[in-house]
């Protein structure tokens, strides 16, 4: 028989087993808890970083990280993938050989199918303003902007379906269920409105696009951070009071309810849900008031609604304007994240949205102009007011279109290989190109760009750094660009 040694004699021992074991729970556990609140040694450099949310205040404003360039952001976002070869990506040589095959490629087979022959631009391209910058006759108003754009040529996508493609694009991820760019924004930095949300989204005209509010969705950050979506022509839900309800008594009733809320707030100190929940009626209060006074454009003059088309023959048109010069107001007035919609799904497949499968040419020339003039007006507008001087603006659409068309149709198919994204304002080059396609404008081939790249650009001119901008959810470390993504520092101004 074998003698113990020490140590089996110790496990043997039953109190000192006991011992032992709840030591090691215990180390276990306090690993565990300091590892979720990233306690632990690790490289402070890139450490989570957590924006101090006041419950009472959940949308004051908060420092950034690093100093911004950008206070604000605008991001317009086209619906229905618009292709980036009939707008402002040009291939000389996609017009040299019209009608002939891809070369390299045998019977190409795309999202709906086969496809056929490369076809040219349905429109012709021209150099604009001192840059010489080619874009084309589609949309020659923004075409005039040229020389205050950063074009990347050369952006990617993971998906070749609008609905996860418009997901990644607003929130990083294809999957439902994550926070989008607005929300994360909204978050990190609140507001300098104190009686309008920190973040909008102004669906078009036509109605909302094919992932809805998934756009801008707050997912698994606090509720309070997710976008507030209305328009010009639909203001937001539920504010007025019914008319039965005279003022004085609603007046009293608000009142009432807060000393109420407060009083118990006293009792309950620590309830945070409470404070939030105070927090969000008062906004509500406040919205009564300023969101009819922002949604009331019939005091700009009427040259301002001239140049943003308000009075259009077209409907639509008319009502982009409108919405356009609404993100002008809420910009102006502090509102941090405007996302601006252009196209709808309701309509079907590039009936009310850029998703030009079948006929291009006669779809892109209704969508075209609905656009470019409110669009160019509201940049225009923004530079002449100087709040493109820390605003942002980003233009995106959820990918491109193919250089050729489908078979036996006169459209192009989706084409997440490679397409085209810009900015304007704060922080970014004017009259700059990054990356490129190939000679076709099919696939990304320098420089190549990721949404991941696109979204760790915005929040670096906002002063975020998208490594430590994070919240921790189930387990996992979330951030708006997940493990990826790169500041793009060729664009920086």
């Amino acid at each position: 028989m074998s003698v113990l040694s020490l140590m089996g004699q110790r496990i043997l021992a039953r109190r000192d087993f006991l011992f032992d074991a709840a030591m090691g729970m215990g180390g276990i556990a306090l690993a565990s808890l300091l590892q979720q609140e990233r306690l632990l040694g690790s490289d402070e450099s890139k450490s989570p970083l957590r924006p101090l949310v006041r419950p009472e205040a959940p949308l004051a404003a908060r420092p950034a990280q690093f100093t911004p360039r950008a206070s604000r952001v605008l991001m317009i976002f086209c619906s229905g993938a618009v292709s980036h070869v009939d707008t402002f990506d040009y291939k000389p040589e996609l017009v040299k050989r019209d009608g002939q095959p891809l070369p390299g490629v045998d019977k190409l087979v795309t999202f709906q199918g086969e496809n056929g022959n490369l076809v040219a631009p349905q429109w012709q391209f021209k150099p604009r303003g001192e840059s010489g910058k080619m874009i084309s006759d589609l949309l020659p108003n923004l075409a005039e902007l040229a020389d205050d754009i950063c074009f990347i040529h050369s952006m990617t996508a993971k998906s070749n379906t609008h609905g996860p493609a418009e997901n990644q694009m607003s929130t990083g991820y294809t999957l439902d269920g994550f926070p989008s760019v607005g929300a994360w924004v909204s978050y990190a930095l609140g507001s300098e409105a104190t009686d309008l949300p920190a973040f909008v989204a102004i669906p078009d005209p036509r109605g909302v696009p094919q992932a809805a509010s998934n756009n801008w969705n707050s997912a698994f950050l606090p509720a309070v951070f997710q976008g507030t979506p209305f328009n010009a022509d639909k203001p937001i839900a539920n504010l007025n009071r019914p008319p039965e309800i005279p003022a004085s008594t609603d007046i009293a009733t608000r009142d009432f309810l807060k000393r109420l809320n407060e009083r118990h707030l006293k009792t309950h100190p620590g309830d945070t849900d409470l404070a939030a929940r105070i927090a969000s009626y008062e906004l509500a209060a406040k919205l009564q008031l300023r969101a009819a006074e922002v949604s009331d454009l019939s005091g700009e003059s009427l040259d301002t609604q001239t140049q943003y088309g308000l009075h259009d023959a077209n409907s639509t048109k008319a009502g982009f304007g409108r919405n356009c010069l609404l993100a002008r107001r809420l910009l102006e007035r502090g509102v941090r994240f405007v996302q601006l919609f252009n196209g709808a799904y309701a309509m079907g497949e590039g009936v009310g949205n850029w998703d030009g499968h079948k006929t291009l040419k006669t779809q892109y020339s209704v969508h075209g102009p609905i656009l470019d003039q409110p669009a160019a007006a509201l940049i225009r507008d923004l530079k002449r007011t100087g709040l493109l001087d820390d605003t942002l603006v980003v233009w995106v659409t959820e990918f491109g279109r193919m250089p050729t068309f489908q078979k036996g149709a006169s459209g192009r198919d989706h084409n997440p290989k490679g397409f085209t994204a810009w900015m304007a304002g704060a922080g970014v080059k004017r009259a700059f190109s990054y990356g490129a396609t190939d000679d076709f404008g099919h696939m990304a081939v320098d420089r190549v760009a990721t949404i991941y790249d696109l979204h760790a650009t915005i929040l670096h001119l906002l002063g975020l750094d998208h490594e430590r901008l994070s919240v921790y959810h189930n387990g996992i470390e979330r951030r708006l660009t997940d493990v990826h993504g790169h500041v793009l520092k060729e664009i920086l101004s």
